[in-house]
């Protein structure tokens, strides 16, 4: 039990451990010190419904209607390149680049925005639905095990990310530095958008 669940927390991470569109936005608001919480939760609940939806068998479904995921990537490219431009456009101001300068994001918008980063990207179903789903149903049985270890995995990879990512606030009290991490952003999710609409 204990090896299966092991084999999940570091099954887990491989996929988790990532620069995504998720992660960079967490990394974001936690340099900022911002809506972390909420955020880190929206994203620890979405890895929980997600895999426990693939390990209770919702991946054999997708496998069988494939239609869904194409759409799933239209949409996800297509906020992935607004989201880039959002970045760049921060970038080039730098009266928003500062710590504690620039729009607040309320807590609905935070969510929101996470739920969206989240759900529209298509690799989020294949490595939390499909991938961990079927992997964990091979060990039968012992199926949960594997998923109460990719969960600790989850949940060990977003609290550290958005609350280790405040050690480095004195780095980012710099306006130069917000511009490179946000133009560093802006030509990630533009990468990412345009792999996704490419497919």
């Amino acid at each position: 039990m204990f090896q299966v669940a092991l084999t999940g927390l570091l099954t887990g991470l491989a996929l988790i451990v990532a620069v995504g569109a998720q992660n960079a936005f967490l990394l974001r608001q936690g340099i900022r010190g911002e809506q972390v919480l909420p955020i880190v939760l929206t994203c620890l609940l979405s890895d929980i419904v997600a895999i426990t939806a693939g390990v209770a068998g919702l991946g054999v479904v997708l496998e069988r209607w494939p239609s869904v995921l194409p759409v799933a990537q239209v949409l996800g490219g297509l906020y992935l390149i607004a989201f880039g431009i959002h970045a760049a456009m921060r970038a080039w101001k730098p009266t928003a680049l500062t710590t504690e300068g620039g729009a607040a994001l309320t807590t609905g918008k935070a969510i929101m925005l996470t739920l969206a980063l989240t759900w529209l990207n298509p690799h989020f179903y294949l490595d939390a639905v499909l991938m961990l789903g079927t992997v964990a149903n091979s060990f039968g049985t012992d199926r949960w095990w594997f998923l109460s270890g990719t969960l600790v995995a989850s949940l060990l990879w977003f609290f550290g990310l958005g609350y280790g990512a405040r050690m480095l606030r004195g780095l980012f009290a710099r306006p130069s530095a917000w511009r490179v991490l946000d133009s560093g952003i802006a030509v990630l999710m533009g990468v990412l958008g345009v792999g996704l609409l490419a497919h």
